[in-house]
Parts: C-alpha cells; sequence; structure tokens
C-alpha cells in the first residue's frame, strides 16, 4: 500500500510540474502573440502559409531539385569522361579535330592547354549544389586532378581535367548541368502566395470594420453619446451581435423614458401637495411655529429636486462640444460668490463633447461639497490626447480612507466625519459619479495638498 501511494504522490508531482511547464509557456507565449484580432487572424493566415510554402520548397530542392541537378551533371561528366576515352585512343587524330566535332555533338567546346598547375580555387557561390554535385562526378568517374569554374561565365562551366600530357578544358552549358528552372517555380510560389495573401488580407479588413463600427456604438453609448450611422453589418455573426446590442440600446432607453415618465407624474403629484402646503402656510400669518414648518417644507423640496435629479440622471440630454475651462470658471465664480476662495487652472484644449447642463452639475456637486466643508478650493483641470481630468481640492476636514468609496452610496451621510452644522440629502456625490459613469469614466476621492479631500473626475474624450 505505501508503494501505491508513493507512486501515485510521485505521479502528482509529475503532473503538477508538467502543468506548471505548460502554464509558463503559454503564458511566455501570449507575451509574443498580438492582442488585436486583426493581426491574430493574419497571423492565422500567414503562418499556415509559410510553414506549407517551406515545407514544399525543401521538399523540391531537396529531392527534385538536387536529383535533377545531380543527374545531369553526372550525364556531363560521362561526357567528358567520354572524350577523354577518345583522346587516349585515338592519338593519330593529332590536331584533335575528330575530337571536337565529337565535343560539338555533346554541346562541349573542349581544347587542350599545356601541362602545368591547376589554377587556384575560385570564388565559391553562397549555395554551391553545382559545385558540390561536379566535383563528386568528377572525383567518381575520372579520378584525376580537375579543376571547376561555375562563377566566372553565368551561362558556362568550365572544366579543367589534368591529364599525362596536357590539360583538358572543357566549356559545358550551365542549363545542361543545373536545373535552372528551379528558380522560377519558386517565383512562381511566391508571387502567387503574395497576391493571395494581399486578396485575404482586403477581405479580412471587410470583415473587421463591422466589428470596429460595433465596439465604436457600444462605446460610444457608454459615453452617453449617439452613434446615429451605426446599422448592422458584415457576416451573420456580426449582424446578430450588432442586433442585440441595438435591442438593448433601445431596451435600456425604453426603460430610461419609462422611469423619467413615472418620475414626472410623481414629482407633479408631490410639487402640487407641497405648493397646497406653502399656499395654506401664508394665509395662516407669521408665527414661530409656522417658520418652522415653512422651513421643513422647504427642506423638502429640495430634497425632492435632488432625488428626482438622482434618478433622472442625464437622461434625454445630447452630448455636444463644450468649452470646459469656461466652465470651471464658472463654478470659481458661483464659489466666489457664496464667499468662498478658489482658483481654477487649465492645461490642454478645452473644448470637450460631453453633456454640458449633466456634467456641469457633475462638477457643481464637488465644488459645492467642498464649499460645505472647507473655505479655499483649487479646481483645476487637464485634457490629452485621451482623458480629461478635473480635481477638485479643498481645506476640509477630508474623508477617512475606509469610508471614501461608502459616500458615494444614495442617501449616505457621513457628516460626523467632516462637519455636524452642515448636511444634505446624502445624493450629491451619488449623482455625480452617476453623471461621471454615464460619459465612460468615473471619480475617485484621495488625500489633497491642501490638507483636506481631493475629488478627481476622469473621462474618455
Amino acid at each position: 500500500m505505501s508503494t501505491i501511494d508513493t507512486s501515485l504522490t510521485l505521479l502528482r508531482s509529475a503532473a503538477g510540474r508538467v502543468s506548471a511547464a505548460n502554464g509558463w509557456m503559454g503564458n511566455a507565449f501570449k507575451g509574443w502573440m498580438p492582442t488585436g484580432l486583426y493581426a491574430r487572424a493574419l497571423l492565422i493566415m500567414i503562418v499556415p502559409m509559410v510553414i506549407l510554402q517551406t515545407v514544399v520548397a525543401f521538399v523540391f530542392m531537396e529531392r527534385h531539385w538536387n536529383t535533377v541537378t545531380r543527374r545531369l551533371s553526372q550525364a556531363v561528366v560521362q561526357d567528358v569522361a567520354s572524350l577523354i576515352d577518345v583522346y587516349k585512343g585515338y592519338p593519330q587524330d593529332k590536331d584533335r579535330a575528330q575530337l571536337r566535332r565529337i565535343a560539338e555533338r555533346m554541346q562541349l567546346v573542349v581544347d587542350f592547354l599545356p601541362v602545368g598547375d591547376m589554377p587556384p580555387p575560385g570564388p565559391k557561390p553562397f549555395f554551391s549544389l553545382l559545385d558540390q554535385t561536379l566535383s563528386v562526378q568528377l572525383g567518381r568517374q575520372i579520378g584525376r586532378s580537375f579543376w571547376i569554374d561555375t562563377v566566372g561565365r553565368s551561362n558556362l562551366v568550365e572544366i579543367r581535367i589534368q591529364l599525362d600530357d596536357a590539360v583538358m578544358r572543357v566549356f559545358a552549358q550551365r542549363s545542361a548541368a543545373y536545373a535552372s528552372n528551379s528558380e522560377i517555380f519558386l517565383f512562381w510560389m511566391v508571387g502567387t502566395s503574395s497576391i493571395l495573401l494581399i486578396v485575404s488580407v482586403l477581405f479580412l479588413r471587410n470583415q473587421i470594420k463591422p466589428i470596429l463600427r460595433l465596439a465604436d456604438a457600444a462605446e460610444s453609448f457608454g459615453k452617453g453619446r449617439e452613434a446615429p450611422n451605426f446599422r448592422p453589418r458584415g457576416a451573420r455573426e456580426v449582424r446578430r451581435a450588432a442586433g442585440a446590442f441595438l435591442e438593448m440600446k433601445s431596451r435600456i432607453e425604453r426603460a430610461m423614458e419609462q422611469r423619467t415618465a413615472m418620475l414626472a407624474g410623481v414629482s407633479h403629484d408631490l410639487r402640487t401637495i407641497l405648493t397646497r402646503f406653502k399656499l395654506e402656510l401664508e394665509l395662516i400669518g407669521d408665527s414661530p411655529e409656522l417658520e418652522g414648518m415653512r422651513k421643513d417644507v422647504d427642506e423638502m423640496s429640495m430634497m425632492l429636486e435632488d432625488y428626482l435629479a438622482f434618478a433622472r440622471g442625464d437622461s434625454g440630454e445630447q452630448s455636444q462640444p463644450t468649452d470646459m475651462a469656461q466652465a470651471l470658471e464658472e463654478l470659481r465664480s458661483d464659489a466666489e460668490r457664496h464667499g468662498h476662495t478658489a482658483t481654477v487652472t487649465f492645461s490642454g484644449l478645452p473644448v470637450v463633447t460631453v453633456k454640458p447642463a449633466s456634467f456641469k452639475r457633475c462638477l457643481a456637486n464637488l465644488v459645492t461639497n467642498a464649499a460645505r466643508y472647507g473655505k479655499a478650493i483649487a479646481i483645476s483641470g487637464q485634457r490629452d490626447h485621451r482623458y480629461l481630468t478635473v480635481t477638485v481640492d479643498d481645506d476640509g476636514p477630508g474623508i477617512p480612507v475606509h469610508l471614501r468609496e461608502e459616500v458615494f452610496k444614495p442617501f449616505l451621510r457621513l457628516d460626523n466625519a467632516r462637519n455636524q452644522d452642515e448636511g444634505g440629502t446624502g445624493l450629491g456625490l451619488a449623482i455625480a459619479r452617476d453623471i461621471a459613469r454615464s460619459h465612460g469614466g468615473d471619480i475617485t476621492l484621495g488625500d489633497s495638498p491642501m490638507g483636506g479631500l481631493r475629488a478627481s473626475v476622469r473621462i474618455p474624450v
């Protein structure tokens, strides 16, 4: 039993190591892979084509090309060997005229040089298949000292063979010893593959465009913008995804319209009752007790407006280019009118496409929150090629780190953490974050260099 347990332990350990190795290789491979669908699809097309062509070219060059070149070189060397035999067997042919006629029938040119040393070896080409094949065949069939040159004359091959009383020099056509049409095969293979690849790239690009349009439409909808020219296009699956997106978009818009209509009815009824309360209080007269009731009615009106603003969000407003530097200046002026010290800085292009009224309300809620708990306010904006970032700093007591996410919950008030004398409905930050997220961004809280709280709004441009 112990042996079985030991074996199972070893198997589990080996399986764990294999799994870890596979995970490491997978992570390393992912690091080299492109992240875009277009690049990955191109890779899926190109890699098999390159591998297939490499295998075909290797098999062709290794088998067919080498075999044909070897047989052609063998035939040329056999002709040279035959000429050597004629040279030795017919010494009566003093001027070698008969030998040259025989060589001409073999498509060779022969002459004889005085006995001497062979020339030094010439330069070898990078791919010296012909040199190797000719050298092997000359060594096998003739067995004498030789010298070859396959580079000096592009269409001829020069062979010199050391004989007893002379040096035979033979010129042969390069095409007679070498499979010269192999380059044509490679050229056609690479050329046709390139044409097919270009056609595939163009086709794939047209197939990717509907997906990119769908992503842009979804991103625009997430930022609260419209994509008027978007409609389902492309392959069946892409059209189905686009149709599902449009249906989801219409459902969301319909739900928001129903909620807005319901809230409009509720607000009308409640405002009617509050207006009736105000009229009855005015008719009764003035007294300390009635003054408290009037304050309660006014507070109820303000709470009702906040609740409706939170529930309504920024529905119904269209995005348009807005000068954010001017909007921040207006917020600074409002803060100074209420007796606070405020400064504004802005860098980058000021015009940003947002829903102006709702986004200004988002920033106004942050400024109002800073003014409620601090005396000095610093507003700064920065716009780059991707984001618009607006920060609001104050010198108030701040908010503890563990409560900075809690304050964004609706109707949650942390007055004990900041100022007992100030309060609200607990919807200011919730409304601000809801508006920021409807623009595709968010709001974060942090420590301010002024000693209080920093609220940062970042939305994509």
